[in-house]
This record gives structure tokens, C-alpha cells and sequence, in this order.
């Protein structure tokens, strides 16, 4: 077994959020390789999620992104199963992004929750809007889903 390096835990954390012994494990298992472990960390996130997904999720936060040019934006729910978790950066955040997401795409694409989660994040296209709602479950170890969402244009 190759030794991990704390620059690599590091970068993963940086990159996934995830704890310090997950980002451990996940280097271990994919033999240092930091797009492995990544990958390993987003199936666990998923698998994580997948467990939770009977819990009831009563609490969360109504988030809106208004576009640059004031001509576009969005409002969503996302809904956490406790107040506390609704409290926290790292809620407000993924809250944050999904506004964004549903503002900065188009209103055909957009027509259910699934397919919203389908979606290749606006910000890093290599993940999906589905990750980042998995990766924010598995760091806040609850439920989290997006239950509404509505866009808004300015038309000619």
C-alpha cells in the first residue's frame, strides 16, 4: 500500500467535503489515486443517501438566485429532516447552487425533480446536481432533497 500524504488528504477534502478519516479510506482504497478516491467518495455519498431516503423531511430553506442582468431567476425548496441542519453554510450553500442551477437553465430541461438532478452542475460539469444533494446528505448525515423548484424569465 502506497503512503497518503497529507497534501493528498488535503486536496481531497478541498474537493469532496468529506471527513477526514472518509478522504483516509477512500485513499487507501483507490491506492492513492485521488480521481479514484474521489469517485469511491461520491458512490459512498450515493449509497448514504439511498438509505436515508425513507426519512421524513419536515425542515429546510426556500433559496432564490437572481441572474446578473435581473432578467432571470429562480426559487427553490430544499428540504433537511432538522432545523439544525437547515442552519447550517454548508445547507445554505447546496440551497444557494440549486437556485442557480434552475435559473441558469432552460425551462424545457427543467420539468421534474429527477430530471433536475440528472443535470450536469453548472459549476463543475463533471458532477451532477445529484452529487452535490449526496455529497451535502452524507456530510450532514440527513435526508436532503429539492422539492420545488420554479424558474423566471423576462420575455419580449
Amino acid at each position: 500500500m502506497s503512503r497518503i500524504s497529507v497534501q493528498q488528504l488535503r486536496e481531497l477534502r478541498q474537493r469532496t467535503g468529506a471527513g477526514m478519516l472518509d478522504c483516509r479510506e477512500a485513499l487507501e482504497h483507490a491506492a492513492g489515486d485521488i480521481e479514484q478516491a474521489v469517485e469511491h467518495i461520491r458512490r459512498q455519498a450515493a449509497a448514504e443517501a439511498a438509505k436515508r431516503a425513507a426519512r421524513l423531511t419536515g425542515e429546510g430553506q426556500v433559496g432564490s438566485y437572481i441572474h446578473h442582468d435581473a432578467k432571470a431567476g429562480a426559487l427553490v425548496e430544499v428540504n433537511c429532516e432538522t432545523d439544525f441542519v437547515a442552519r447550517t453554510e454548508d445547507f445554505r450553500a447546496l440551497v444557494r447552487h440549486v437556485a442557480e442551477q434552475v435559473a441558469a437553465t432552460s425551462p424545457a430541461a427543467l420539468t421534474s425533480e429527477a430530471e433536475l438532478l440528472e443535470q450536469p452542475w453548472i459549476r463543475d460539469p463533471s458532477r451532477t446536481v445529484g452529487d452535490l444533494v449526496n455529497e451535502t446528505s452524507a456530510r450532514v448525515g440527513e435526508r436532503v432533497r429539492v422539492r420545488r423548484f420554479t424558474r423566471f424569465r423576462v420575455s419580449a
